[in-house]
């Protein structure tokens, strides 16, 4: 395993983050695809055996059960002080006007339940969801603030928004002495590249770290395009359907690309989807989803695997504008 720094923070994390999205009770929440307990704690006992010591989970994912199961799997398998543990707010958690949100109110309840469900006294990185529009990002930064100077938190990042909010929020940081975001988690992978135009480069200059997450496409660039449906989740993944498919002529070839690297090459299609974005500036550490242990597998394979300039030109020509995805 490789290990990097996060931006320009001191925090070392591996080159690969796994996403925890996929564990959590079926039952509970918008997730019918999520694996139960018994069933998602070997992979996270596999991830650290593999040398990952970055996982990230999300308040919301599975209504709050993906953090107790990830929390619980963590104290058993690993170190408190070798793990870096991310989650997020801003999604609906419970009933009521301030039920959801980044509100200060929101902020500093949200962290102490993520706490809770996740069994520690701190996250090392605290990221905001998605953009409030409700509440004046001012608010939203000086209690993420406040929570890392409470000891909550020890860094906080953000996640998918537009470049204008995002350089906003790290203005506004600097001019009043806040704690600034170290990270953004956006989505980006070769099907959706939009992110290129003004994402990547603020971050490249102002020393953010890239965590994108859906690297993989929700599956696209994993399978032959014929079958990109096949799966449980890919049947069920109303948010994943909305993001794939708009430009499917542009996204075909891309994926025909990867499958022709892939055979060429005698390995996974999965592998080259992720060697490409591991090429890319200034992505610290994409995040990984893993529901078979041959995922876990393959991207860790990926990390030595290293694409010719011609490859890379395959993969990238295809490539449409697509309309702006994955705020919402």
């Amino acid at each position: 395993m490789e290990y990097v720094r996060l931006g320009r923070t001191g925090l070392k994390v591996s080159r690969l983050c796994l996403g925890c999205m996929s564990y959590g009770v079926p039952e509970r929440g918008s997730h019918p695809w999520s694996l139960p307990e018994e069933t998602s704690r070997p992979f996270i006992a596999r991830a650290l055996e593999l040398g990952i010591n970055f996982f990230d989970t999300a308040n919301v994912y599975s209504d709050g059960t993906s953090e107790e199961i990830v929390g619980r799997a963590l104290k058993d398998f690993g170190k408190r002080e070798d793990i870096v543990l991310a989650t997020k707010l801003h999604g609906r958690m419970r009933p009521g006007v301030n039920g959801a949100g980044l509100s200060r109110k929101a902020v500093m309840t949200e962290i102490d339940n993520s706490l809770r469900r996740l069994g520690t006294d701190y996250v090392d990185l605290y990221q905001t969801h998605r953009w409030d529009n409700d509440t004046p990002i001012e608010e939203t930064l000086e209690a993420l603030h406040d929570v890392v100077k409470a000891g909550k938190a020890r860094y906080i990042g953000a996640s998918s928004m537009y470049s204008w909010q995002f350089c906003k929020a790290l203005y506004l940081a600097e001019a009043h002495g806040w704690t600034r975001f170290v990270s953004m988690q956006n989505h980006y992978n070769l099907l959706y590249r939009e992110e290129e135009r003004e994402m990547m480069g603020l971050c490249e200059v102002e020393g953010i770290g890239v965590i994108p997450w859906s690297p993989l496409a929700r599956g696209y660039l994993t399978r032959p395009w014929d079958e990109r449906q096949a799966g449980g989740r890919a049947e069920t993944d109303a948010f994943g359907k909305t993001l794939y498919g708009t430009t499917e002529d542009s996204d075909r070839e891309i994926a025909k690309a990867v499958e022709h690297i892939a055979e060429a090459r005698g390995v996974p299609m999965a592998q080259i989807a992720l060697a490409w974005m591991l090429h890319k500036k200034p992505v610290t550490s994409p995040i990984i989803g893993a529901t078979k242990m041959g995922h876990l597998d393959d991207a860790v394979a990926a990390l030595d695997l290293k694409l010719s300039p011609e490859e890379i030109t395959s993969l990238e020509s295809p490539y449409v504008p697509h309309k702006v995805l994955g705020f919402g």
